[in-house]
């Protein structure tokens, strides 16, 4: 059995090859540990370093194409090189190597076909209380929206057994943590977590300028792949709500009618026929995105079938 651990890097020179060399080479019930680095377009010397420290694959990147991008060009390269396992790791060697075992064990025990690295964010003290707050509320938010119970759902330490990996499509630019979840759990993908420490910070994070710029970032991820994968429950509720508003105006038109009152209030009448009308159409817009999320989980297991089909001759 072969283990891959993909790390993918921007500009990473001082702490990929402290990361990879605290990647246990030999683990029980692998036959074969290999490091795969994923270079975004580094301007540096990262990949000269990687190379230093024993990595056994690299992919380059001309130029920046996201965290997003550099994530699913590593599976891919990894299913490739025939991986049966897949962990992806951080290049600014913010989670412990020595884990690496703890986190495939669900997997190699047939427990779960995705295991996340729970960092247990309440007990890391360079978080501050305004993260920390915002990563259980974020997490939350996840574990409802995609059904599974992941405590610690922006962890970037996770293991994918061949089967999970095949599955994966991430469309966002932002980042593939948010999402690869949602879609695990409405592909009903076994998604499990264990305990796991973290080095201190090296450096600031890349992926985005602040908390506020991760909250509304995040935010738009969620809203747009939760659209993706259940667009009659957001347009039904969006129209249903609109439709809602309108019958409140024509109610009170009404009232002020039945009073002999109308006169006067006719622009009620007047708003409750737009609302009434935009809350309908926006329930068939519902309606019409649900025929395409059905088309779109057709397309996802052609795909699915497709690089199966080609990995399977290899």
């Amino acid at each position: 059995m072969k283990l891959i651990v993909q790390i993918p890097c921007l500009n990473e020179e001082k702490t990929v090859g402290e990361t990879i060399r605290e990647i246990p080479r030999r683990i029980e019930g692998i036959d074969r540990v290999e490091v795969l680095v994923i270079d975004d377009g580094s301007t540096d010397q990262t990949r000269r370093e990687a190379q230093a420290a024993g990595a056994d694959h690299l992919v380059a990147f001309v130029q920046r194409k996201g965290l997003a991008r550099a994530f699913m060009a590593g599976i891919d390269a990894s299913l490739r090189l025939g991986a049966d396992l897949i962990v992806n790791t951080d290049a600014d060697n913010q989670y412990r190597g020595e884990f690496i075992p703890a986190l495939i064990a669900p997997i190699l025990e047939n427990k779960a076909d995705i295991v996340v690295g729970d960092r247990q964010v309440a007990d890391i003290e360079h978080f501050s209380p305004l993260k920390k707050s915002l990563q259980k509320l974020g997490s939350w938010v996840v574990r409802k929206l995609s059904g599974t119970s992941i405590p610690d759902a922006a962890s970037g330490f996770r293991a994918y057994n061949r089967e999970a990996a095949m599955r994966l499509n991430v469309v966002s630019n932002f980042s593939y943590t948010l999402e690869t979840l949602i879609q695990a759990g409405k592909g009903n993908i076994s998604v499990a977590h264990v305990p796991v420490r973290t080095n201190l910070p090296t450096r600031p994070s890349r992926l985005f300028r602040g908390i506020f710029d991760y909250t509304k970032r995040s935010c738009a991820t969620l809203v747009r792949i939760y659209t993706m994968y259940e667009p009659l429950k957001v347009f039904s509720g969006i129209g249903s709500l609109i439709m809602l508003a309108g019958g409140a105006l024509a109610a009170r038109f009404l009232y002020f009618y039945a009073t002999g009152q109308g006169k006067g209030h006719i622009q009620s009448l007047i708003f409750a026929a737009i609302f009434l009308i935009v809350g309908f159409q926006v329930l068939v817009i519902g309606l019409l995105a649900d025929t395409i999320a059905a088309n779109r989980k057709l397309t996802e297991e052609t795909l699915y079938r497709i690089r199966k089909l080609e990995l399977d001759r290899k």
